[in-house]
C-alpha cells in the first residue's frame, strides 16, 4: 500500500483529501504545520507528498527546496495562488505537479495515481539500465559506463588493462580462462609481450580488490588451467 503525506493547514480540506485517497487504497497521514512536516518527511518513508504552499512556520516552497536533494518521490504542490510565477517557481524547485484550489477530490486521486504510475515506470526503467551497467559481486562493484570499481564502498583505481581484465572475468563468472586466452582477449593478437603479462596484471588487481591477495576471494588461480572470477 502506497503511503502519502498531506501537508495542509486547513483540516477540513485535508480530511476530505484523506478520505478520498483512502477509498482508493492509499495509506494517508496529515500534517498541519510546515516545520513538523519537514521533520516527518526527513524521518519517514513516503511514496508521494501533497504539499500546500501557505503553511505555518515554513512554507511549501521552502520544504520542497529542503528535501529536493535527499528525497526522490513525487511532490504535488497545492495552492489557491494561480499566478504563473508561482507555478514556474514550483516546477523549478522540483515539483511534479501544481494544483490550484478549488479542485475536486476525484481529480486529486487521478493525479496521484498518474504520478505514482509514471514514477514506478521510470524507476523500473532506470533500475533495469543500472542492472545492465553495474556488476555487483558481494562487496565488489564494477560500473561499466564510468569505468569505476568499488570494494566495500571504497573506490579503487584501476588502469585501463587492469579494468578490462577484471570486467571480462566478471562478465564471465566462474568460467576458467587460460593465460593465453586472456592475453588475446584483453591485449589482442598484435600486442607486444606475452601471456606472463596476464599474471602480472592479475596480481595488481588482487592487490587492489582482495583483502588478502595471497588468499583471493574473487580472482582465483586454477592450477594448470588459468584464472576465474568466483561468485
Amino acid at each position: 500500500m502506497k503511503k502519502i503525506l498531506i501537508v495542509e493547514d486547513d483540516v477540513s480540506i485535508a480530511v476530505l483529501q484523506k478520505d478520498y485517497l483512502e477509498l482508493a487504497d492509499f495509506e494517508v497521514e496529515i500534517c498541519e504545520d510546515g516545520m513538523k512536516a519537514l521533520n516527518q518527511i526527513k524521518t519517514n518513508k513516503y511514496d508521494l507528498l501533497i504539499l500546500d504552499i501557505m503553511l505555518p512556520n515554513i512554507n511549501g516552497f521552502d520544504i520542497l527546496k529542503s528535501i529536493q536533494e535527499t528525497k526522490d518521490i513525487p511532490v504535488l504542490l497545492v495552492s489557491a495562488k494561480k499566478d504563473e510565477i508561482d507555478k514556474i517557481k514550483a516546477f523549478s524547485l522540483g515539483a511534479d505537479d501544481y494544483i490550484t484550489k478549488p479542485f475536486s477530490p476525484g481529480e486529486l486521486v487521478a493525479r496521484v495515481k498518474s504520478h505514482l504510475n509514471n514514477y514506478e515506470k521510470l524507476k523500473n526503467k532506470f533500475g533495469e539500465k543500472v542492472k545492465k551497467d553495474i556488476i555487483i559481486i558481494r562487496g565488489l562493484e564494477i560500473r561499466k559506463n564510468s569505468r569505476q570499481v568499488f570494494i566495500n564502498g571504497n573506490q579503487v583505481n584501476l588502469p585501463q588493462k587492469e579494468f578490462e581484465l577484471l570486467l571480462y572475468l566478471s562478465e564471465n563468472p566462474n568460467k576458467v580462462f587460460g593465460r593465453d586466452e586472456l592475453f588475446e582477449k584483453i591485449w589482442g593478437m598484435e600486442a607486444l609481450g606475452d601471456s606472463s603479462t596476464v599474471t602480472v596484471h592479475v596480481g595488481r588487481v588482487r592487490e587492489k580488490i582482495e583483502s588478502s591477495p595471497s588468499n583471493p576471494q574473487y580472482i582465483e588461480t586454477v592450477w594448470g588451467a588459468g584464472y576465474r572470477l568466483r561468485v
